[in-house]
């Protein structure tokens, strides 16, 4: 079992609290710096763009009654350079990097290729920069950067052509990070066909659009679209890199993105903390397969288990009153998120969140470890969730490495023991 820790720097009021960007950004750099010193693997770094408020302004807001700021990281290098710069062994990711908006994929491969440049200048430099990428999961932010409908047939077609426009800066994002010369006559091409689409009546739809604005016929099975990046020949600088110490992951269950990324460069996966166990077993023996070759076998390490954790360890309650404490705080988080995300309490929503989080006791907490997660999966464990005491947050991180980890290795190590005997009787 491995633990990274996942650092969300959301600033939305909390209990009527909203604390200040300086006071946030603080917080974060004290918390990094303890992730560090207590042996955490990765620290990943939430990236947004824009501001949520203003956004809900707009005539089609994503979060229409999200409070405060998505998130304060809107230059992941920048931080990243910074958390390396102040901290020894801690490895940095982003979760996640968007590549449809800041210049597109074209963009984002020049600024990792030069991160590695000078994060590889020292030639002792081990520790890996994680890129976690996806197409953004809040759509405002890439609008302004001309990711939206041109026509409508576009209009028709969207969100299942955005995920095509994703495959399309997947391919150009990392060729040109393989050192590939690139122009768009040669990267993704999207045709549209009925399997793009969740229905009969989506797809329908569409066909109707491309009859009306482009005179195709009514039935017709193929829709070619126009290419959303067009550019000459181009290679990205510098070239001599060192790709030994760049990571790639997909923010992305389409086993199409998985498999066609993977046959450029080796590309690990992410998941959501509510993504259910039959996907997430389902991915890793498809993984198995198409995982890059140059990447080496595929591990379960590869892909992080994002894990909400709410340990109470207060040293004047019983073991049930922690669980008691931890379970009314994670209620309170949880149903706060999904209220912004949502804009309605969904009962069902926030019992399967709190299912799939880790809550309560430091034993409690070792237990549901050892229950829900196999002994090589990597825990990305989310602890400033809808949290902004930084005491508390430090502590649930201290209580954990100090006391879960070891009791985690402890019950893995009974649970082996038990099963040589069980085959040896």
């Amino acid at each position: 079992m491995k633990y990274d820790i996942f650092f969300s720097i959301s600033q939305t009021p909390v209990n009527g609290y909203k604390p200040d960007e300086t006071t946030m950004l603080k917080n974060f750099f004290s918390q990094v710096k303890v992730a560090d010193r207590l042996g955490y693997g990765i620290a990943w770094l939430a990236q947004a763009h824009l501001s949520t408020e203003i956004q809900k302004r707009n005539s089609k807001p994503v979060v229409p009654h999200f409070e405060g700021e998505i998130g304060l990281c809107t230059d992941f290098f920048q931080l990243a350079h910074k958390v390396f710069s102040c901290t020894s062994n801690i490895e940095v990711g982003s979760a996640v990097l968007s590549i449809l908006c800041n210049g597109g994929p074209i963009g984002v491969a020049e600024r990792i290729g030069n991160f590695c440049a000078l994060h590889g200048l020292d030639e002792n430099e081990q520790r890996r920069l994680h890129i976690g990428f996806s197409a953004g999961r809040f759509e405002f932010m890439a609008r302004p950067y001309g990711i939206i409908p041109r026509d409508p047939v576009e209009e028709a077609s969207w969100p299942a052509l955005r995920g095509q426009i994703f495959m399309e800066a997947c391919d150009i994002m990392l060729r040109l990070l393989r050192g590939d010369v690139v122009s768009s006559d040669d990267t993704y091409e999207t045709i549209l066909r009925r399997g793009n689409f969740r229905s009969d009546e989506d797809w329908i739809r569409v066909q109707k659009a491309a009859h009306e604005s482009r005179g195709l016929p009514i039935d017709v099975e193929e829709i070619p679209m126009a290419k959303r990046f067009v550019f000459e020949e181009i290679k990205t600088i510098p070239q001599e890199w060192r790709r030994d110490l760049l990571s790639m992951i997909i923010g992305s269950h389409d086993p199409k993105a998985q498999k066609f990324v993977n046959s450029i460069l080796p590309v690990k996966v992410f998941n959501l903390s509510i993504t259910q166990p039959k996907i997430i077993d389902e991915t890793h023996r498809r993984m198995k397969e198409w995982y890059n070759e140059a990447g080496g076998d595929w591990q379960r390490e590869y892909m992080p288990r994002t894990v909400i954790t709410i340990i109470n360890d207060d040293a004047d309650k019983t073991p049930s009153q922690q669980d008691a404490a931890a379970q009314e705080h994670a209620k309170q988080a949880i149903s706060s998120y999904w209220k912004a995300l949502a804009g309605t309490i969904d009962p069902a929503k926030i019992e399967k969140a709190a299912n799939n989080a880790l809550i309560g006791s430091c034993e409690t907490v070792a237990q549901q470890i050892v229950e829900r997660f196999h002994a090589e999966d990597r825990l990305m464990l989310w602890f400033d969730y809808f949290n902004h005491d930084n005491e508390q947050v430090i502590s649930m991180m201290e209580a954990f490495m100090t006391k879960v980890a070891p009791r985690v290795t402890e019950l893995l190590r009974i649970a082996v023991e038990e099963d040589s005997s069980s085959e040896e009787r």
